[in-house]
């Protein structure tokens, strides 16, 4: 999705996690890599190893160290509002249990973004 995406021209932000940030990356990265941003919860250093190798080739990697003293789940709300501030429109891949995830979501249409919400169950 995020190749098709990409490759006509819109650009693309998302977080560093694994699993669906990872595959979304890669796919921007074959498209345009000058598209995508990634902006990370809290440091590169903090990031799981098998994620770093593909962070490190993300020309527009964006860190927030001042939140290293966080725990992830309060780092990635902050990550995730700011994602929002950025976008036009949200695509948001969760479970019925993923708090952070839809609350994201919440306060994107709060905000009077375009918000497509996939579930995985």
């Amino acid at each position: 999705m995020t190749y098709a995406l990409v490759l006509s021209g819109n650009r693309l932000i998302t977080s560093g996690a694994a699993g669906t940030n990872s595959a979304a990356i890669k796919g921007a990265m074959r498209a345009d890599p000058n598209l995508l941003t990634v902006i990370l919860p809290q440091s590169l250093e903090r990031q799981p190893h098998e994620s770093r190798q593909q962070l490190e080739q993300v020309m527009h990697l964006v860190e927030n160290p001042n939140n290293d003293h966080l725990s992830l789940a309060e780092a990635s709300y902050l990550c995730n509002k700011e994602i929002v501030s950025r976008c036009q429109q949200l695509i948001c891949f969760a479970f019925h249990e993923s708090g952070i995830l839809l609350r994201t979501c919440k306060d994107a249409e709060e905000q009077r973004k375009v918000v497509t919400l996939f579930y995985f169950d």
